[in-house]
């Protein structure tokens, strides 16, 4: 790690409100000092370097030019934030991002004023900033005001269909909007589809000098006289280039290509815009991601760990387990030699989800359908009606979006689709928006669903097996972020019956009933609970649907107390345990009962035992509950369960 740079422009900013009065030069030069700053607090703390540096020239022309936070700035996603936070008074907790008590790693509206729409999943920003457009022609009001609303939204983001929804909705309602499209031609993964190819075409065909040159000589900037003639000069430019623009089409003003990087080009297009524009306008801006630092490496600094700038060398852990995305794709790679009907399936994220690894092996067997889960469900959906065996492999916290799909697709038709649930849990820096948190509960709730989770990297094993092997209807199986708990792996996943949990260790008076990764801690508590002479059963459920009713039923009547834990909200396995209990009158004849689950609320980003600790899932909150339930006094000597 380095010592921090000289930055004396930039120290001299403590608001938006101080870029006004520097001139380009000095802003040019402020975007320097801010690209230095941004890779050195991100040295310290990790997170997603590659898409501010991107866009730190658009950031300091954004700020100079508008009036946030009257002037709503909406960065998509909001990987690129960073640069962002140093500019609107966040620069003295900069290196506290992604730390817990420390900035968000996204936009968070109680942050900062100057955030004014949260975003951490994609392809959001043109409708949040087309209804700021609206409430501000319709006389609506927020504490700093509603000015002009601008979008920033990156190339990969567009092959979302939300985006395509609001630009369509913009187009049609005609009110003052800006979208600025940062094409990066790289999100997190290549930017795969149609719509990618399409913006290369946009500046493919001709000299892109040409193209700066006719952006700089926009019609708007020429005196009037002259504005006539540069107009159909710039339209048969546009014409002879692209044939025109498929977002002139849905109605919006188009301006670009233009250099994202070049400050003169962005303070003339900004300030022209702000001044002169009426009704939609999109400017189309080329940027590079990672400009400056990490335009070289292969993901252009997505995401990184803690580094050495002069290096580059990131600061990891070395970990003697494997992580459970390498445990999925090494067996599903192995399952797929054996099962030519086999493909993967991911939504933007094939590094993420293990699936580059797979596609090493069976590149006409992966699909990457960019960021589109609702259609990557379908598509899956698909698939397993023409007799393949798709493994719809994404994050808990993107397949939310595809839960139409899942419902009237996928559940509706019982087709056996096999849903890799990665990142299920509390997952660390990334925070709530990233939190695998509802998917036990949105997927025990449908008919014909086989719902899984994996209680260590051996499980998982097990797990990808049976999906493999089951052709009744869907299944799921979730598994965290993160490595295993280090135990032995079998050389092949063995085939599970469905429906059927298992004892881990047999005991007396208190069963606790666990749900996924959260074993180890059950195991952990009851070794403090042995010390005590308390010896509770340890039962690992494998499914919450369908229930091993058998197993629950036997716990309940040979002990007096049972517990359910998960790493998941309120409604899911738990509540399906006890509508089971409730239904059988075992509550009746006088089980004490508890389910452990996530509280009712968002948890903030830290890393993940300490926001396990803030929802009362850690080994000491089993162990304090056990004692609770037996009516033995604890009190824990920090926040959490009692």
């Amino acid at each position: 790690m380095s010592d921090r740079p000289d930055t004396p422009l930039l120290d001299m900013v403590h608001t938006p409100a101080d870029l006004k009065g520097l001139s380009d030069a000095q802003l040019s030069q402020l975007a320097r000092e801010l690209r230095a700053e941004t890779i050195s607090a991100v040295s310290v703390t990790g997170g997603h370097l590659g898409a501010g540096l991107g866009v730190v020239e658009m950031t300091v022309a954004l700020h100079h030019v508008f009036d946030a936070p009257k002037d709503k700035i909406i960065w998509d996603v909001s990987h690129q934030c960073y640069p962002h936070k140093i500019l609107t008074g966040r620069r003295d907790r900069i290196r506290t991002l992604r730390m817990k008590d420390g900035l968000s790693g996204f936009t968070k509206r109680t942050e900062s004023p100057f955030d004014p729409f949260g975003a951490a999943h994609s392809s959001t920003s043109i409708s949040a900033a087309l209804g700021f457009a609206v409430a501000r022609d319709l006389g609506g009001s927020c504490p700093e005001g509603l000015g002009d609303a601008i979008a920033v939204i990156g190339d990969g983001a567009l092959s979302a269909g939300m985006a395509y929804e609001a630009l369509n909705n913009a187009g049609h309602l005609g009110k003052r909007l800006i979208v600025i499209l940062n094409d990066n031609e790289m999100s997190i993964a290549p930017p795969v589809g149609a719509m990618s190819s399409y913006l290369s075409r946009l500046y493919a065909g001709a000299p892109f000098q040409e193209l700066k040159a006719a952006a700089k000589g926009a019609v708007s900037f020429l005196p009037p006289p002259f504005q006539e003639g540069a107009k159909r000069a710039k339209e048969m430019l546009k014409g002879m280039t692209v044939g025109g623009t498929l977002f002139e089409e849905l109605g919006f003003s188009y301006v670009g290509p233009i250099d994202g990087h070049d400050m003169d080009q962005l303070l003339n297009v900004l300030r022209t815009v702000k001044h002169r524009a009426d009704g939609p306008i999109l400017i189309h801006a080329i940027t590079v991601k990672g400009k400056g630092y990490a335009e070289h490496r292969p993901d252009r600094g997505h995401a990184t760990g803690k580094f050495d700038v002069v290096t580059g060398e990131q600061n990891k852990a070395l970990s003697n387990a494997p992580s459970y995305t390498k445990v999925f794709a090494d067996t599903l790679i192995d399952e797929a030699a054996r099962d030519p009907k086999i493909v993967a399936i991911t939504a933007a994220m094939p590094s993420g989800t293990g699936l580059d690894l797979f596609a090493q092996r069976y590149a006409s067997r992966t699909f990457d359908v960019g960021i589109a889960e609702q259609h990557g469900v379908t598509f899956c959906a698909g698939l397993a009606a023409g007799g393949m065996k798709p493994f719809c492999t994404m994050y808990s916290t993107f397949l939310q979006r595809g839960y139409d799909q899942i419902v009237h697709d996928v559940a509706l038709q019982n087709l056996p689709v096999r849903f890799a649930i990665d990142r299920a849990g509390l997952v660390g820096a990334d925070g709530a928006t990233h939190a695998g948190s509802f998917d036990i509960v949105y997927l025990s709730a449908l008919p014909n669903m086989v719902v899984m989770a994996a209680a260590n990297e051996a499980e998982l094993r097990h797990m990808v097996a049976t999906a493999a092997a089951y052709d009744d209807g869907p299944i799921a199986f979730r598994f965290p972020r993160g490595e295993g708990v280090g135990c032995e792996l079998p050389e092949q996943g063995e085939i599970l019956e469905i429906g059927k949990g298992r004892i881990v260790k047999q005991g007396t008076t208190v069963a606790i009933l666990s749900f996924g990764t959260r074993l180890a801690e059950v195991e952990a508590a009851c070794e403090a609970l042995a010390a005590r002479g308390i010896t509770p059963t340890i039962a690992d459920a494998r499914f919450a649907k369908p229930l091993d009713t058998e197993l629950i039923l036997k716990l309940a009547s040979d002990h007096e107390a049972l517990i359910t834990i998960e790493e998941g909200s309120v409604g899911g396995f738990g509540s399906h345990v006890a509508q089971l209990l409730s239904e059988e009158g075992v509550f009746d004849q006088g089980l004490k009962f508890r389910s452990m689950v996530l509280p009712d609320t968002f948890i903030d980003h830290a890393n993940p035992r300490d926001m396990y600790d803030v929802a009362g899932l850690n080994a000491e909150d089993i162990e304090a509950k056990v004692l609770d339930m037996l009516d033995i006094g604890v009190v824990r000597g920090r926040s959490g369960a009692r």
